[in-house]
């Protein structure tokens, strides 16, 4: 038996020593973890603070002896010396004004990050006495605007930002600091509170123009025209910082609060890929409280911007706090853990709350959420909390709802009255006080609203028609052999060796057809060749719901046990040129939503494509096309050539992947706003997407096909077609009856041609001519107006279609028919019957439906042909 000699009184007192370190630590990081529950970020401090065990001293065990005896490094020069003044210490850093809250984070170094820069003395803070007053100065001028706003028109609803007037310096903290890290573009969004508060202090627009949407007296060109309301504004200004000028641009937003985000993390990586030598520009967005926890676009687009093909380099996001969603309250809840930042969580943002009512704590919030920004290329979350002054507009008092709050808030002083007591007993002479302060901003917000601001152009100008070539026989040979040489060693899959022959066959001779996978493919070829960008994003975009597009080839490395990818396209895209084929994450509302802010950006021609994976999930971003696509040039200019591809077609699938909603989207069209295509050969497609890579001046949605039409053999176009001519809104007759003999006339878009040219062969019909019509808005009435006037014995013109009466074109483009007809020509419509339930999921009973469809027009007996 060994014996073993007690501890020396030197290894006592380093077990006492270590032990008290831990003590010490754990009272630390129960404060860095839990502290921002207690912070005092609430102004009316109207929320109760949890009694949380962790930030208790006893829960830990920890004595006076403790702090002496730990010598931790974090304690070093502050000479503490007790539990309380330890508790005081911690306290301070994290339960003031800002608290973070890491809760949410998964990287620990990050984390770290922010808890070294909350716990490190900020030089910047110390602020001299000229500094505070500028800082009042703008404060001020926040709550002037609203001020004078309230006193000349109470009836004018504003959407003030009073209760936050803070976020104004938090917009300029936030320029600065971008402006610092030499970024020349800041791009942000934000829903309609204190938009236009922030057009005019922050972004520079002559408060005139804004004044002029108040006063019918006085008038503005903006104003004049206007189709859309002053809080819902965009704006473009140039600032000048201390390091520079920085370009903003403030994203139009509808009342659908949180669609603007998307859409602006597109415009931003959209700036991006048009200088992709410069840095990512800024992303900032401001969201309201109960929009952010409570629309599900915030968490589609926070996912979306963590996706390859969607990343913007980290956005700052910034919570105006009213704690309330018009007459709703959502107040903070540190109690049960509740913020509306939770959200935040899913992408691992840290979330710093700080207290409206207190200016300098601001900066410091943006400062440091900027530079993790910067840091991390990660998303960051400043809430800031305030409250809201009046109800949801001037014209809403919130004491029908909310008595009571109301009562907290008339009584409690606004952020300058705060402000100038708490900072003048630290600065010298020269202080302006708050009523000087006040005379200043008036003067000098009257001076700008008298003067006449030249009013920003609300119309971009047209695009510069460009000349189409189509690629001859010699280039297409050459993108095929460049495009199905694979890679030593990459053995394709059997689907693809066969794909390879099919387009190696369709090179051979101009009289080769072209499948539609074929053409699409060669359309995207042609224009990367030329150096032209192609980018297409949706839900397996890269080999295409119906097997359609094959952009991308897969294969396995045996040896290294890997998978190999082949980009057929790469091997013809020429230097300059951006290809971009994205598998999106399952959404529909921020995917769409970020390809037009992409495609708002993009300078000269090239083409940004949307896929639905089937055509109804469009139905999960009607927002987008109802308050951007349709509409966002008529009401602020922008302009945008996306490309919409909806499959669309009734194959006895059922309701819910048969249409892509033609009917709804026609009812969108006015004044040129979009074009909507139905082409049914493979050639209309490649012509297609070509015309609107390189001249399209608007939207695009196409209704594209899916199984049947695909292997549709006579939508198979001869290669002859790819080389010559272009997109035809309208086709003629395809047999070429003798125009003296056509007694009546079958319009219809898309695949239901087919059916019709079997049933009128199977008739033995020459007194029918079908046209195609291959673009339903804006409808080739011109077209069409000539071709009927050929058939002088005409008596009847038919348009038929395979959905519904009250689903397919015919209720759109009825009048436009009418419009083009020779007098005294009947003109009816063969559809399939309304029903409340949609397509059948039979193939029998839709090829029952079809074939009813076709003897409608096409009966067993035809009629006889006219002399």
């Amino acid at each position: 038996m060994s014996f073993q000699h007690p501890p020396s009184v030197t290894d006592q007192a380093g077990v006492r020593q270590a032990l008290a370190q831990a003590r010490v630590q754990a009272f630390i990081d129960a404060y860095k973890r839990e502290g921002y529950r207690i912070a005092d970020i609430d102004p009316l401090e109207s929320i109760s603070v949890p009694d949380i065990a962790e930030l208790q001293p006893q829960h830990h065990a920890l004595c006076d002896e403790d702090i002496i005896l730990s010598q931790h490094r974090s304690l070093d020069g502050l000479g503490l010396s007790t539990v309380r003044d330890l508790a005081h210490h911690l306290s301070e850093r994290y339960c003031g004004p800002l608290g973070v809250d890491c809760s949410g984070m998964r990287d620990d170094s990050r984390r770290q990050w922010l808890f070294a820069r909350l716990g490190a003395q900020d030089h910047r803070a110390e602020m001299a006495a000229h500094e505070r007053a500028a800082l009042l100065a703008r404060l001020v001028a926040a709550e002037e605007w609203e001020r004078f706003l309230q006193e000349q028109y109470p009836l004018g609803k504003r959407f003030s930002l009073e209760g936050c007037e803070s976020l104004l310096l938090l917009m300029e903290s936030l320029a600065d600091r971008a402006s610092f890290y030499q970024l020349e573009k800041f791009f942000f969004a934000m829903p309609h509170r204190g938009r236009l508060n922030l057009l005019v202090n922050f972004m520079q627009m002559p408060a005139g123009e804004i004044v002029a949407y108040f006063d019918k007296h006085k008038t503005t060109p903006a104003a004049a025209g206007a189709v859309d309301l002053p809080y819902h504004l965009g704006y473009q200004s140039v600032r000048s910082t201390a390091h520079g000028q920085i370009s903003l641009q403030l994203a139009h937003n509808p009342s659908h609060l949180e669609s603007a985000y998307p859409v602006l993390l597109g415009m931003v990586r959209g700036a991006q890929a048009q200088d992709i030598h410069g840095q990512a520009p800024a992303s900032v967005v401001i969201h309201g409280d109960a929009a952010f926890c409570g629309q599900g676009v915030v968490m589609e687009s926070l996912k979306l911007a963590q996706h390859p093909g969607y990343s913007v380099g980290g956005t700052v996001h910034i919570i105006a706090n009213n704690q309330i969603g018009f007459t709703t309250p959502n107040p903070l809840d540190p109690e049960n853990h509740g913020y509306c930042t939770d959200i935040a969580r899913i992408v691992g943002a840290p979330v710093l709350h700080v207290n409206a009512d207190q200016p300098e704590m601001v900066l410091r919030a943006a400062r440091i959420a900027f530079d993790y920004r910067m840091q991390f290329q990660a998303d960051v979350v400043i809430d800031l909390v305030g409250y809201r002054r009046w109800g949801h507009s001037e014209q809403d008092s919130s004491t029908f709802t909310q008595p009571l709050l109301h009562a907290f808030i008339e009584k409690h002083p606004s952020v300058t009255v705060l402000y100038e007591q708490a900072a003048q007993p630290g600065v010298a002479d020269g202080w302006p006080g708050l009523a000087r302060a006040r005379e200043q901003a008036r003067s000098r917000l009257k001076a700008n609203v008298a003067a006449d601001g030249a009013a920003q152009a609300r119309s971009l100008a047209p695009p510069i028609p460009r000349q189409r070539t189509n690629p001859g026989l010699a280039e297409l040979r050459r993108f095929v052999q460049q495009m199905t040489t694979l890679p030593a060693g990459f053995e394709a899959h059997a689907a693809i060796g066969k794909l390879i022959a099919q387009w190696q066959a369709s090179v051979a001779t101009p009289q080769a057809t072209c499948q539609w996978i074929f053409a699409e493919n060669m359309a995207y070829a042609s224009l990367l060749s030329q150096g032209h960008a192609v980018r297409i994003s949706g839900m397996d975009v890269q080999r295409g719901t119906f097997l359609h597009r094959h952009a991308v080839w897969h294969a396995v490395d045996a040896e290294q046990g890997l998978q190999r990818e082949f980009w057929p396209l790469r091997e013809v895209t020429v230097e300059g040129a951006a290809l971009e084929i994205i598998n999106s994450p399952l959404s529909e509302e921020a995917v769409l939503g970020f390809e037009y802010g992409f495609s708002s950006q993009v300078q000269g021609p090239g083409l940004v494509i949307w896929e639905a994976q089937f055509g109804d999930f469009v139905n999960g971003a009607q927002i987008m096309i109802d308050q951007y696509i349709t509409s966002g040039t008529g009401k602020w200019g922008y302009r945008s050539g996306l490309t919409m591809l909806l499959p669309h077609g009734y194959e006895g699938v059922g309701p819910e992947h048969s249409t892509g909603y033609l009917s709804r989207m026609l009812l969108l069209c006015a004044q040129n706003n979009i074009r909507v295509a139905m082409p049914s050969t493979s050639a209309q497609c490649f012509h297609l997407l070509r015309q609107q890579a390189l001249e399209g001046a608007q939207p695009l949605v196409v209704f594209t096909p899916k199984v049947v039409l695909h292997g549709e053999a006579g939508s198979h176009s001869p290669l002859s077609a790819l080389i010559e001519g272009g997109f035809a809104p309208l086709l003629a007759d395809r047999l070429a009856h003798p125009a003296a003999q056509v007694r009546r006339v079958v319009l219809c878009s898309g695949k239901v041609y087919y059916d019709l040219a079997r049933g009128q062969a199977e008739a033995g019909d020459e007194a029918t001519a079908i046209l195609s019509v291959e673009q339903l808005y804006p409808f080739p009435t011109a077209s069409l107006r000539q071709l009927l006037a050929g058939y002088t014995a005409l008596e009847e013109v038919i348009w038929v279609q395979e959905e519904e009466r009250s689903q397919g074109a015919w209720l759109c483009v009825r009048e436009a028919i009418e419009a083009s007809l020779p007098v005294a020509i009947r003109l009816r419509a063969v559809c399939r019957d309304n029903t409340a339930s949609g397509p059948t999921a039979s193939k029998s009973v839709h090829h029952a439906q079809q074939l009813q469809l076709v003897r409608e027009v096409f009966p067993s007996r035809a009629p006889a042909a006219g002399n």
